[in-house]
């Protein structure tokens, strides 16, 4: 089967592990915050992967590296959110830290991902 490029990006593949992660643990939230930062999180989370991959069909790595960083600002809603649900009590620290190692994984891959985009 056919893969699109975007798919073979490495930082595309972790991204869908944290999508299925934030899902996971936005569960947690209140039932009250489920049009509110429940919402908010998924949607942003899945920004990250959609923005990889609409840059992906650009043929300037200009045009490239703007998606790239669209989905860099992303991925810092997500920390932030996840952080504000924490000082919230709708999880645990401990939740958090174990997501942080994966987001600056993310983060660094985003950011070597928008310099290779930035030398075409």
């Amino acid at each position: 089967m056919h893969q699109f490029y975007f798919e073979r990006l490495e930082v595309w593949q972790k991204g869908r592990i944290l999508i299925r992660k934030v899902y996971t643990l936005s569960k947690k939230f209140p039932d009250d915050e489920k049009f509110g930062m429940t919402s908010q999180i998924r949607r942003a989370c899945v920004s990250i992967n959609c923005n990889i991959a609409e840059g992906s069909s650009r043929h300037s790595g200009k045009d490239q590296a703007r998606f790239t960083e669209i989905a860099y600002g992303s991925l810092m809603e997500v920390s932030n959110l996840l952080l504000i649900a924490s000082d919230l009590n709708y999880i645990e620290e401990k939740e958090v830290d174990q997501l942080r190692p994966m987001v600056e994984e993310i983060s660094n891959k985003l950011n070597a991902l928008r310099n290779t985009q930035l030398k075409r």
